[in-house]
């Protein structure tokens, strides 16, 4: 086969100019870093909506679809709340204030923790209920944490330097997202190549980016492989940040021809630059068995169903495998309002490339496994017994759903199996999700806890979908720390981080059980309805579409418009 042509006389010169604004960048000032971003919000509102559309024609819906909300949250909404946090924190940096609040930073059974969420009232009156700490590696004092924080803006700035990032094709606002980490957390200037998934956002981004672009601190380019391997290799590249795959990773670093796995053995890297990824894996959904009401399974199975077929399942942090406890009599209940919620949603398709492949497989493997949806293929295979199973072994991106169940006569023994199971049998460590019930909590907190504390993932959502990790901008998003470049799993480092936080080892996220106004009686109190970013919700486009354009400009008076949707979803 032969290397496709590239123009590399563009990539050069987009590589040069970024090389001479890289000093200015490292110069300009926090009151004027703060001020770009503040010029940069009204751009992402005045685009919003041609973005949400371009999103949904690339998946094959209509700009009123309800499946439109999605790409009013993962892309404007996402960007406008990660510019958000980040002016947040700059904020408290220009006043001579702490980056994080002394008293968000603490030490519990002998582990530092920050809360991260609610940072703002803002926060608390729209995602009322939910809230976010970061655990730190054991060792690390609270002090530490502290002084530590923010070093970019606190004595300990980067030096100039050009960051390469390699964009992600699923999930719209991915590629900005880790601009907005390079220039800010980071200090670096970026090319960032766009993913040919989604390089029609390029336009898109642009705009939004138009002041960064002007000034040389920012350059999109198009292409495929070759423009990402050759820019990778670049000597005009100082750092790479990739959202991907394993694979990408690897041929990037070790290359692909037959000495790949030899350099790979003895560490001999064909790029050795700093490298930080984030690179998916097989996603757990853990449900403890509790005293669930018929309005707690159907709420819990459109939490389920929302976590597998938002964007059809193309999502690195999408659960995969649904452990469930064995012994639990509401296992069956909750499969069978599962399969409701599969089958009364609108009909999609499985866009991404390569989607066919992968789920055909899966069928092939499951020649039983059941299907729901008009039209679609929403795969269901409720009861993995091998361990070995494709579901359990590989990522499959694209909407299929497998069970394991998992022994346990109490709530405790099987949390104890099924962290065990989540921790050695599934790849990557990404993000988790565990639901429970507040009075099983209650009940077995001891168990609960020690589950909290020994999932190895980057993200655990506790009765909350991780993949919300990804969007807040205060929450660090990566995997859990311990991967290497010879075994990369779900990547190395974390973005996003609007504390600058360092030595993370994984992020908590809670919400509550049940929506209000039944959470009251649930033991989970909350000013919360039925979140809008359910695949069940009746009205998210137009909740969502509302608290995008509050992000951007809050103020009171567009409170009650936001509820008002909000509350008949």
């Amino acid at each position: 086969m032969t290397t496709p042509a590239i123009d590399t006389e563009l990539l050069d010169q987009a590589l040069a100019e970024l090389r001479e604004g890289a000093a200015s960048w490292t110069t300009t000032t926090i009151a004027e870093r703060i001020a770009l971003l503040e010029r940069l919000m009204p751009r992402i509102v005045d685009g919003a909506a041609d973005m949400a559309a371009a999103g949904a024609r690339a998946k094959g819906y209509g700009p009123d679809s309800p499946w439109v909300a999605e790409d009013w949250a993962g892309a404007p909404w996402a960007l406008a709340q990660n510019v958000s946090a980040c002016l947040h924190v700059l904020r408290r940096i220009a006043a001579g204030k702490e980056p994080v609040e002394a008293g968000a930073v603490h030490v519990r059974d002998g582990r530092t923790r920050v809360d991260v969420f609610p940072a703002t009232g803002w926060d608390t009156l729209l995602l009322n209920g939910f809230t976010a700490q970061v655990w730190m590696r054991s060792g690390i004092t609270a002090q530490r944490v502290r002084d530590r924080a923010a070093g970019e803006y606190r004595g300990r700035p980067g030096r100039p330097a050009v960051a390469l990032v390699l964009g992600a094709g699923n999930v719209a606002a991915i590629t900005a997202l880790d601009i907005l980490h390079k220039l800010y957390a980071e200090g670096q200037v970026v090319v960032a190549k766009m993913n040919p998934v989604n390089a029609y956002l390029r336009p898109h981004f642009e705009h939004v980016f138009a002041e960064f672009v002007e000034r040389g601190w920012v350059r999109f380019i198009d292409g495929g492989a070759a423009e990402g391997g050759y820019l990778a290799a670049h000597e005009g590249v100082d750092a790479i940040h990739v959202t991907g795959s394993d694979r990408t990773h690897d041929a990037i670093v070790w290359g692909t021809d037959e000495q790949a796995a030899e350099r790979r053995r003895e560490d001999r890297p064909l790029i050795g630059k700093p490298f930080s990824s984030e690179l998916g894996g097989v996603s757990p959904c853990i449900v403890a068995p509790g005293p669930w009401s018929a309005a707690d399974f159907r709420f819990q199975a459109e939490h389920i169903v929302t976590s597998k077929m938002n964007n059809s399942g193309h999502n690195c942090i999408a659960s995969q495998i649904l452990v469930l406890p064995a012994e639990w009599d509401g296992t069956e209940r909750l499969l069978e309002e599962i399969r409701k919620v599969l089958r009364e949603l609108p009909p999609r398709t499985d866009y991404y490339p390569g989607a066919a492949h992968r789920l055909g497989a899966v069928l092939k493997a499951h020649p039983k496994a059941e299907t729901h949806g008009d039209g679609d293929c929403r795969i269901l295979v409720p009861d993995i017994t091998d361990h070995d199973d494709m579901l359990i072994t590989d990522e499959v991106f694209g909407s299929a759903l497998g069970v394991v169940r998992v022994p346990g006569a109490t709530a405790s023994e099987f949390l104890r199996h099924a962290v065990d199971f989540a921790n050695d049998k599934l790849p990557g460590t990404l993000g988790a999700t565990l639901i429970v019930h507040p009075r099983t909590e209650k009940d077995h907190r001891t168990a609960v806890q020690a589950a909290v504390a020994d999932l190895r993932y980057g993200t655990l959502g506790v009765n909350c979908w991780s993949a919300i990790g990804f969007l807040l901008g205060y929450t660090p998003w990566g995997a859990h720390p311990g991967h290497t470049r010879q075994d990369i799993g779900s990547g190395i480092g974390f973005v996003h981080n609007a504390f600058m936080l360092e030595d993370i080892e994984k992020t908590v996220l809670r919400a509550p059980f049940a929506p209000a106004p039944r959470g009251l009686f649930t033991g989970s109190p909350s000013l919360s309805p039925r979140p809008p970013y359910f695949v069940t919700n009746r009205t998210a486009r137009t909740t969502i579409e509302r608290v995008t354009r509050f992000t951007t400009a809050p103020t009171i008076a567009k409170l009650p418009a936001i509820f008002a949707s909000a509350l008949r979803g």
